[in-house]
């Protein structure tokens, strides 16, 4: 069974940025990477999704969460090699949990580092790219696909540092405040700083973007991630909002309760028209025949945008 997006939708949608098409480099993403005979294995251990029967063809979009299942950082995971495993995140949360994920390794044959300095990472947008969670060889690295953006094609892509993915069919013409835009209205947030072990997968939508399998084996957190799944215990979503600018941590308002908070935003960019877009954690029961708040009940109000995908309920 398929879960539609709820339809209580403002009817605002605001400007794409200017040139939404072409490269850039991703500066504030990082690479793990994870070598080693049991890198895979070790891994499918340890992440929300299945390492050990990913399909050659293919990328995995998981998370590393704590024992209570809050996630403390996402990853687009690249089986590069059988022995060696490219975890790219977030530089601000990279540190922290390549130390946390070492801490697991125990008698596995596997090493974790921080390789971002030897990559070179790219926002492709437009063009000839694999569809969501698949990869292909382009331009001499590898182009993992990810959630299009008001129906643009995107993906992430590596490299050996020095190389580049400019072309006649992706020119260096793509600004970051675009790609973080498409990377909000792709309906994905990642795990940041300000956000690191707020959320269980679900609060972001997380199993409807094929971020989780309920079908492997235990993990950190495994088990409160599942029931929250199985005992129809997510009380808690992603949406899509539109506003001023904003800032992940914030929290919002509805109009429904003045006295206390009824989320928290989890991915932000600035949008055409100057204002803001972004992703948010919010209360399913607030958010329907209500207005949102940015900061405080009477704070500057939020709009909502439909999600680029539905929500299910049959994984």
């Amino acid at each position: 069974m398929i879960i539609q997006p709820m339809t209580h939708l403002s009817p605002h949608h605001p400007l794409p940025p200017a040139h939404f098409h072409g490269a850039c480099e991703l500066p504030h993403l990082g690479v793990i990477e994870v070598s080693g005979s049991d890198a895979v294995s070790f891994l499918h251990n340890q992440l929300t999704h299945d390492l050990a029967l990913v399909p050659a063809d293919a990328v995995r979009f998981c998370a590393f969460c704590n024992a209570k299942g809050r996630m403390q950082a996402t990853f687009v995971a690249n089986v590069h090699a059988p022995d060696t495993v490219w975890l790219i995140c977030r530089r601000d949360v990279l540190a922290a949990v390549c130390k946390r994920l070492s801490m697991f390794v125990l008698r596995a044959k596997a090493r974790l580092r921080d390789a971002s300095d030897e990559m070179s990472l790219w926002g492709l947008v437009g063009g000839p790219l694999p569809s969501a969670w698949k990869k292909q060889t382009l331009m001499g690295g590898t182009a993992m696909g990810l959630y299009p953006a008001a129906g643009h094609a995107r993906a992430l892509w590596a490299a050996p540092a020095g190389q580049s993915p400019v072309n006649d069919a992706h020119r260096a013409g793509l600004s970051l405040d675009a790609w973080m835009w498409g990377e909000v209205m792709a309906g994905v947030a990642d795990v940041q700083a300000a956000t690191a072990e707020a959320f269980v997968p679900q609060m972001l939508n997380h199993e409807s973007v094929d971020g989780v399998s309920f079908k492997k084996g235990c993990y950190p957190g495994q088990e409160v991630v599942a029931r929250s799944q199985f005992r129809g215990a997510i009380k808690r979503r992603a949406f899509i909002l539109s506003g001023p600018a904003m800032q992940a941590g914030q929290v919002v308002f509805s109009s429904h309760d003045a006295t206390q908070d009824c989320g928290v935003i989890a991915q932000v960019a600035q949008s055409g028209d100057g204002g803001g877009v972004a992703i948010a954690c919010l209360q399913t029961a607030a958010v329907d025949a209500s207005t949102l708040h940015l900061g405080q009940a009477n704070g500057p109000l939020l709009q909502r945008l439909p999600l680029p995908y539905a929500l299910r309920d049959d994984i």
